[in-house]
């Protein structure tokens, strides 16, 4: 199959998205795929639940006393407002923390209204705003677990990220390439097919410290996104039958536990990057499996179709994702 999500101006289409998706039944058998499954990409901030099961499982959550709802910050791409400041804020006061320690760099919230308060009051904004602040608090998390001074915590001979790197290894028995990622932390390449094997694994109770990272996104999924985000309105949707992640460069991870494949992994991304199109095409394979309930496909209707619109506010057009059986 080929996956485009199609950029209309007025009834013709001006410019397309390839995507390329796979996704897998709870036996990892492949039952729909768009280009290429072992295509290799940097998963960026999908990979963040993962991330976050290191500090679980070693039991650095646990001596921080963060709640589920700041283990799901952990897991976020927030959009820096204030129910997400307070929650970075609170997790560095337990690990007694200044934000000064953060290396995760700042830049404005995500949230168009937050950005404009945070203008108007002539206030910086800080890393507590930057959308993967959660994650770093988590990072710092396990430099206190492991008594390892926290500077340097991004590098990746850094002993917060070897253990992140073990547990990934752990979870995939694979060795993978590492860059670094918006925020400064190392991220790996993965293949489709494994990023997708990764989520079908977040959903399963064989690993305790997925689970328990799957259940704080999907019982707080406000704190992973945001307003008008697609992974806070997915979680919202499926009410605990399932939960996404996305990244940078347009990627997704997503898991979904289903009747007919049972504990479902699926992998996305848009070959371009272009992150305007990740949400159409996310909606266009979740329809053509037909996973959704008939109120889940209600409530994300509004991410099948985006409609563009110009600096006048002028309807000009949409972005639509076709799926093409070759």
């Amino acid at each position: 199959m080929s996956m485009f999500c199609n950029v209309y101006r007025g009834s013709k289409i001006e410019s397309l998205h390839s995507v390329y998706a796979v996704a897998l039944n709870e036996d990892n058998n492949i039952i729909f795929s768009s280009g290429n499954p072992d295509h290799l990409t940097c998963i960026r901030s999908s990979l963040k639940p993962f991330q976050a099961s290191t500090a679980i499982l070693i039991g650095a959550t646990k001596t921080a006393k963060f709640s589920t709802k700041e283990i799901a910050l952990m897991c976020a791409s927030h959009s820096g407002e204030q129910i997400h400041i307070d929650a970075a804020k609170s997790m560095m006061k337990k690990l007694n923390y200044k934000m000064s320690v953060f290396e995760c760099g700042s830049h404005p919230p995500f949230n168009n209204k937050d950005r404009k308060k945070l203008y108007a009051t002539s206030k910086n904004f800080t890393p507590f705003h930057n959308n993967c602040s959660g994650k770093h608090a988590g990072m710092l998390s396990i430099a206190r677990q492991l008594n390892v001074r926290a500077k340097g915590y991004i590098k990746k001979n850094h002993p917060v990220q070897q253990a992140i790197i073990k547990q990934l290894k752990r979870l995939t028995n694979k060795n993978f390439l590492f860059s670094i990622d918006g925020c400064s932390a190392p991220t790996p390449f993965m293949s489709l097919m494994d990023i997708a094997k990764l989520y079908q694994m977040l959903g399963s109770t064989k690993f305790p410290e997925l689970y328990t990272a799957y259940q704080a996104m999907y019982k707080h999924p406000y704190y992973i996104g945001g307003k008008n985000r697609f992974d806070t309105d997915f979680a919202i949707a499926l009410n605990g039958r399932g939960i996404c992640k996305a990244g940078g460069e347009a990627i997704r991870g997503i898991v979904v536990n289903t009747k007919k494949y049972g504990r479902m992994g699926i992998a996305l991304k848009v070959l371009d990057g272009n992150q305007r199109a990740i949400e159409s095409a996310t909606m266009a394979i979740l329809n053509h499996l037909n996973i959704l309930e008939t109120k889940e496909k209600e409530y994300l209707k509004k991410y099948e179709t985006t409609l563009l619109y110009n600096l006048k506010k002028i309807h000009i057009g949409k972005i639509k994702t076709e799926i093409i059986i070759n």
